[in-house]
């Protein structure tokens, strides 16, 4: 029987015409994870509707974890194949590049800065940074936050956001930083900081009788799966089951289901 030669394209065409998980031969980093029987995948345990551990059921819960278990459905033919460790917007890069995680899909947002050290999808969910205030502070939108302390979370694209919008306005503001949500909304409570910035589906989840989320919307947050820069073939892979899902609704369906 004569042997053919499939290169790694044309095995992507295969994949999304018939639905098959083919890699293709040199396709080493998927090879690995199906050695290893496990997607270990670098998810938020703190943001609701993305990524949240639940306290009761000590579940992981949300549109981001959904999205790993199809992932892992599809290479490894079962969605709980998964072995999830709660990633920071600090942790999440050193994960990836250390090993400890093949993905990361926790709410990250591509930039082209970021493009040049890690391999991201096509976007799944675009959002925009926004921010949570006190009802009682009497805060309109940015304008009104001269001289004023926001709470961002460490090594986020908020801050450069708000910033530039700030400039634009000629207000100044001062930035705090914390390493988790749950942090920055703890500060505003106490009255450490006057705002609480991030996206806006991530600000969702910390709504509460006494804050609201004001009508500002800055710098459109387009996230993506990430994987290591390295790892090309598997970051293809990847972008293809995500084209294919926001072609076939699949992700518009998480979206609904999660009320984003």
């Amino acid at each position: 029987m004569k042997a053919v030669k499939i290169t790694f394209c044309t095995a992507l065409i295969l994949m999304a015409v018939t639905g098959a998980v083919f890699a293709g031969p040199n396709a080493e980093g998927i090879a690995k994870i199906q050695k290893a029987g496990v997607l270990k995948v670098g998810v938020k345990s703190d943001v609701p509707k993305f990524g949240l551990l639940n306290t009761d059921t000590n579940q992981y819960e949300g549109m981001e974890i959904e999205l790993a278990g199809l992932i892992a459905k599809e290479i490894l033919g079962d969605a709980k194949k998964v072995a999830f460790t709660p990633v920071t917007a600090k942790t999440r890069g050193p994960l990836l590049d250390n090993g400890d995680v093949d993905l990361v899909i926790a709410t990250f947002t591509i930039t082209e800065e970021r493009k040049l050290t890690y391999n991201f999808s096509s976007s799944y969910y675009t959002d925009a940074v926004g921010l949570l205030v006190k009802k009682a502070s009497g805060f309109t939108g940015l304008k009104d936050m001269d001289g004023k302390t926001i709470g961002v979370a460490q090594s986020a694209t908020s801050r450069a956001a708000i910033q530039q919008a700030a400039d634009d306005l000629g207000v100044t503001v001062s930035f705090m930083e914390f390493a988790t949500y749950p942090e920055i909304k703890a500060a505003l409570d106490s009255g450490r900081v006057d705002v609480f910035s991030v996206d806006k589906s991530i600000l969702n989840g910390y709504l509460d009788n006494e804050c609201e989320i004001l009508p500002d919307a800055f710098s459109p947050q387009e996230y993506g799966v990430t994987s290591k820069l390295s790892n090309k073939e598997l970051a293809a892979y990847i972008d293809g089951l995500i084209q294919k899902w926001l072609n076939d609704g699949v992700i518009a369906g998480l979206i609904k289901k999660y009320d984003l």
